[in-house]
């Protein structure tokens, strides 16, 4: 009997790598409207770490270091990664919303 090989498709057309693209221009979109707008400088430290991780991991995966690597559980640390991101992104949300700030730093943080 014949094998099948499993199609190797390319992590930047994979379901994947399409929801980390959209992650990250969402983020450097986010970081974007706060440098336009001035805001806060941690606004703009945070969103700028996220886009370096969310970048690192994009990068990662495109040279296929997670299959090179496995003594990391993958899936996990992608999850812990969201779970994070969408936690500062909330407070930086939240902080982002009170009464004195300017319609670039609603649209960056909303």
């Amino acid at each position: 009997m014949q094998t099948l090989k499993q199609k190797h498709r390319p992590f930047c057309f994979s379901v994947k790598g399409q929801v980390k693209m959209l992650r990250l221009a969402l983020t450097v979109t986010s970081m974007a409207f706060f440098i336009i707008a001035q805001a806060p400088e941690p606004y703009i430290v945070i969103t700028g770490f996220e886009v370096a991780v969310i970048f690192f991991f994009i990068i990662l995966y495109m040279l296929r270091l997670d299959r090179l690597i496995d003594c990391l559980f993958w899936p996990l640390l992608d999850i812990i990664n969201s779970m994070v991101t969408a936690i500062f992104m909330i407070i930086i949300s939240v902080l982002a919303l009170i009464p004195e700030t300017t319609t670039f730093i609603v649209l960056g943080g909303g």
